[in-house]
């Protein structure tokens, strides 16, 4: 699998996702404080992140910040994004579920190595629900990035 990660800032726990990505089997691409020469503010990184997703680049990203809220607000703004700030394996399973999340926020400060590897094992166990309600609510979401509107 396609994964972009984007930090922006080089902490153990950035360095660590990216390992153990890597260490998963996963494709890593790399943006802001992982990589030299990227613009330096979450908000540009996280989108960055994000928009490979977009696009298709990638198959999912992994966005973080000190607390990690900037990253999945900057991630949410990129059309076709469904970014989940999780902080637990339960949310990251559920963000899957549910909400057919594609980019996995986290927060540097919060998260430790045993979290980081419950949260990855979690996210890429979880499989999108088939339930119509939680389709649909996907489905709606979609709209949302179409029309720029909540209906």
């Amino acid at each position: 699998m396609r994964i972009s990660v984007s930090s922006d800032m080089d902490e153990p726990v950035a360095r660590l996702l990216v390992t153990e990505l890597r260490g998963r089997g996963h494709e890593v691409r790399t943006h802001r404080a992982l990589r030299a020469g990227d613009d330096p503010q979450w908000a540009a990184c996280s989108a960055a992140a994000a928009q490979d997703v977009a696009d298709g680049t990638s198959d999912h990203a992994v966005v973080c910040c000190w607390t990690g809220t900037g990253a999945s607000i900057a991630a949410n703004k990129v059309p076709g994004v469904r970014a989940a700030l999780c902080t637990d394996a339960y949310t990251a399973d559920g963000a899957r579920r549910w909400n057919d999340a594609n980019v996995l926020a986290l927060s540097l400060r919060l998260t430790s190595e045993p979290l980081l590897k419950e949260i990855l094992d979690a996210w890429f166990a979880g499989e999108p629900s088939e339930d119509a309600d939680d389709r649909e609510n996907v489905a709606r979401i979609g709209r949302m990035d179409d029309r720029g509107a909540g209906r």
